[in-house]
């Protein structure tokens, strides 16, 4: 399987500079890597729990959509998605919910917070606190687990959630996936270098405390004035200047190279004035968002066409969600019921005798490579295996199909054998499984 890279943004507000750092160019860039498979989306369930305007929603969505395009993201080589447009992530959040602990929700920093802020102010501890603030790192998890994502890029503030996602992948992983791991256990990727980004008044830059550079909104002048209001101290033009700990040089290094930081922060030491230092932070940052820019304007004037890209985007990745959330429903036991019919689950029993089982056998072909097959009572060829090689891949495999029977074959390297249909083949299995002892 490809490697795989997932990312969203909450659809609350105006995308800014350090959405743009922390999750779109570092996501844009390893979609483009070779042998990725990436999935984009627009969080618009998550923005639900922070945002009851939905006017606000509709317009983050579209000015969302438009700046992932405009910064390069290449929709034939992605999935890109809102992710309301996916029902098995909502399915997938319960499924989670019910291997999920309740302390470790208690322990969650948007919680926590929410509920220090409440006792600070003499408030009951759960005042206005929902249960999808409570428990939105679970979605957030469904979000990456849908889709095995291996690597998450994320700002530093959101490492916890993909630790919390690996802790619920491995505890699914172990209650329902009998000696196999139906999650992979992703990895949150941070930019080591830029991390989270400072906005005006040197706090992480968030729409929350007003503190953002807007990335396309306002246009050039737009830019120019969200830098003009960057906190700095009182140091006049001609003084040496400390560029280490500022929020103007931070913002500056995420945009420039090793060489370009060095000459900043030199000239700084040697007395450039803030006014002058604010004026190079525009030319820097502008040097890489102006063609964008125009792109983004584009864009946002045609929202047929960003609607468009969605759609065909949500039905990539459910081809993927959809037979996999399916597994995972068999795996905990929400199965269709299918009749076992007589002739294979007791094709050839005596009265009161042995009941004739379908059963599987391994065999190595002359040219090394190892195979199994399932054959019914009659000797008829159900399920004919692929090559493995090594003999314990073919034995690892019947074990999984003895043990889930019909839940294991979306994954497993198998086809049916000539005229059987699938029915038939999961009959058999559903009858191994009921006749294998209980763990």
């Amino acid at each position: 399987m490809k490697a795989r890279v997932l990312t969203g943004i909450t659809t609350t507000g105006t995308p800014h500079l350090g959405n743009y750092v922390g999750a779109i160019r570092p996501a844009i860039a390893a979609s483009r890597e070779a042998g990725v498979q990436s999935f984009f989306f627009l969080a618009d369930y998550h923005a639900l729990i922070k945002c009851d305007e939905p006017d606000r929603i509709e317009r983050s969505r579209l000015e969302l959509a438009a700046t992932w395009l405009a910064c390069g993201l290449d929709p034939q080589r992605v999935a890109f998605y809102r992710q309301s447009d996916i029902p098995e992530t909502p399915e997938l959040t319960w499924l989670l919910t019910c291997v999920t602990a309740k302390g470790q929700m208690n322990r969650a920093h948007a919680y926590k917070a929410a509920l220090d802020a409440n006792l600070a102010a003499g408030e009951d501890a759960d005042a206005g606190i929902s249960m999808g603030l409570y428990s939105y790192p679970i979605l957030m998890a469904a979000d990456i687990l849908l889709f095995n994502a291996h690597r998450v890029p994320v700002g530093k503030d959101q490492v916890q959630h993909i630790e919390m996602a690996r802790d619920l992948a491995q505890r699914f992983n172990h209650q329902y996936g009998q000696g196999h791991d139906l999650f992979v256990l992703p990895q949150a990727e941070v930019e080591a270098e830029v991390e989270l980004l400072p906005g005006l008044d040197g706090r992480k830059m968030s729409k929350s405390y007003d503190n953002i550079v807007p990335l396309f909104e306002g246009g050039a002048k737009g830019l120019r004035d969200a830098v003009a209001r960057i906190v700095t101290d009182s140091r006049l033009p001609g003084e040496p200047k400390e560029p280490e700990g500022t929020a103007l040089v931070a913002i500056f290094d995420a945009f420039a190279s090793a060489d370009e930081r060095a000459a900043f922060r030199a000239e700084l030491r040697a007395g450039l004035g803030w006014g002058d230092a604010k004026h190079r932070l525009v030319e820097q940052i502008d040097r890489e968002l102006a063609p964008m820019r125009a792109r983004y304007d584009e864009l946002m004037s045609h929202p047929e066409r960003i609607e468009e890209t969605l759609q065909a985007g949500a039905q990539k990745a459910r081809a993927v969600a959809k037979p996999f959330l399916e597994s995972l429903r068999r795996a905990v036991g929400l199965r269709p019921m299918l009749a076992v019919p007589a002739s294979i689950a007791r094709p050839a029993a005596a009265k009161d005798g042995p009941v004739a089982l379908a059963n599987f056998k391994q065999y190595r072909e002359t040219d090394g490579r190892f195979h199994f097959k399932l054959v019914d009572a009659a000797g008829q060829t159900l399920l004919q295996s692929d090559g493995f090689a090594e003999g314990r891949e073919a034995g690892a495999w019947v074990k999984r199909l003895k043990a889930e029977g019909a839940a294991a074959l979306a994954g497993a390297p198998v086809r049916r054998g000539a005229g059987v249909d699938a029915q038939r083949v999961e009959a058999a299995l559903a009858a191994l499984v009921a006749a294998e002892p209980a763990p």
